[in-house]
């Protein structure tokens, strides 16, 4: 890997169970817009941007020099039990930008904290620790994020603090909405939240948190509509609605700022990560005021919403409104989505190309049985990233190839990496059946 044999260092102090991409690990070194440079001075085409994180890109000077100014100030961390101004200016922006009325907002530092702490008010709300998830879904590494997320690859726990009632997901090759025409899976939807209501809970329950475009999922999705549909339901109950858009917010998905707008829907909470930081750690929940105060005793994070993270928050928020970025997103994730479409959707591996803008995946099986193909995507993947690209990996069975490179994305990117995934796609789709 390096001179000084930094994998074998890393192994040798680090947890098995943190997964490293490649057969050959690599370490990124420098970057710069949508490129990253490795340790052997190999650059690629970023098509990942720190699963997601990297919204702006690397290297953006107007990011850069507001974390500059606030270093300059000698100011890196004061805590929350003093008033600091940039937290306070962020939050109003995410509180205007949410979409939802009288809102207040919660900074952490990641998602899963961010999910924590959404369930704490939540569960606070309704005095209830019953909650309602979404199969296939992931919500974070924490205990209580674990205990909501319907994927067993990232279940690292059996244990739960919660109680637990699972909806299908909008999975739309296997599963028993997938068996039915997509004008009669959100009907079906919500006859099965009814009947989860009325079988799985004591009546009681706290919320649904659910993803609009499930992340580690392989990007899967319900219809639009699902969630409103799911809400008229909840609203009968006085179940609130929080909906997770760590990987869809911030106008990844180019329809929309937030992925839950897709649904005609306005969530009770909101929780949102990843992108907000670009690189710095920063999330938060953002929700209607009497939810978020429900939290009974002092609590804060050491470290959520401190002086730096939330300059570069404010620098990333301009950048990406002053840039448009959600209309480039749309731009250029429909020349990925049409020209995989074209490209490699006819092959008998490739089951489904899917996402909205630049949040996109295609699923890999094996041909002719419609079996998922991990050992395909696997090398799908390395082949992408001899041809000079990143890429990501996800799926329940680990079979999906996921885009999402930063919203910065040029159109000539967009076609240089889309030629790419292309080419890796067809050669090792031949050689599997060949």
């Amino acid at each position: 890997m390096t001179a000084d044999n930094l994998l074998a260092r890393h192994r040798a102090v680090l947890p098995s169970w943190m997964p490293l991409y490649y057969a050959e690990p690599i370490e990124l070194v420098a970057g710069s817009g949508r490129r990253v440079t490795d340790a052997q001075g190999r650059t690629y085409l970023d098509f990942f941007g720190g699963v997601l994180t990297n919204m702006i890109g690397y290297d953006i000077p107007e990011i850069r020099e507001a974390v500059e100014r606030q270093l300059r100030t000698g100011i890196v961390h004061t805590s929350t039990l003093y008033v600091i101004r940039q937290q306070v200016e962020l939050a109003e922006k995410v509180a205007r930008l949410s979409g939802i009325p009288d809102a207040r907002v919660f900074f952490t530092n990641s998602g899963t904290e961010a999910n924590e702490a959404a369930l704490l008010m939540a569960t606070n709300r309704r005095r209830s620790h019953q909650i309602l998830a979404v199969r296939n879904s992931y919500h974070g590494r924490s205990y209580a994020a674990m205990g909501v997320t319907g994927n067993r690859g990232w279940s690292a726990s059996p244990l739960n603090p919660l109680q637990v009632a699972w909806l299908h997901s909008g999975e739309r090759l296997r599963g028993l909405l997938a068996r039915l025409p997509e004008a009669d899976q959100v009907d079906a939807a919500v006859e099965d939240l009814r009947e989860v209501l009325a079988t799985q809970t004591a009546g009681d329950v706290a919320c649904l948190i659910a993803e609009p475009i499930q992340g580690v999922g392989g990007f899967v999705h319900g219809p639009d509509g699902l969630l409103a549909a799911w809400k008229k339901v909840l609203d009968e109950h006085g179940i609130l609605l929080v909906s997770d858009e760590v990987q869809t917010g911030w106008g990844r998905t180019g329809e929309h700022r937030w992925g839950y707008q897709a649904h005609g829907v306005t969530p009770d909470l909101l929780t949102f990560a990843k992108g907000i930081g670009n690189g710095f750690a920063l999330a938060g929940v953002v929700g209607r005021a009497e939810v978020v105060e429900s939290v009974p005793a002092i609590s804060f994070s050491t470290f959520g919403g401190n002086p730096v993270s939330t300059a570069a928050g404010n620098a990333v928020l301009d950048y990406l409104l002053d840039h448009d970025l959600q209309a480039n997103a749309a731009r250029t994730g429909a020349i990925l989505a049409d020209g995989l479409r074209a490209g490699v959707g006819d092959l008998p591996a490739v089951a489904e190309i899917r996402g909205k803008g630049l949040m996109l995946g295609v699923e890999l099986v094996r041909p002719g049985t419609g079996e998922p193909d991990p050992a395909l995507t696997n090398r799908v993947f390395e082949a992408c990233r001899a041809g000079g690209l990143l890429a990501g990996k996800g799926g329940l069975y680990g079979n999906v190839l996921r885009m999402g490179p930063p919203l910065t994305l040029t159109e000539d990117e967009a076609r240089e990496g889309l030629a790419i995934l292309v080419d890796a796609i067809r050669s090792c789709a031949a050689e599997v059946t060949a």
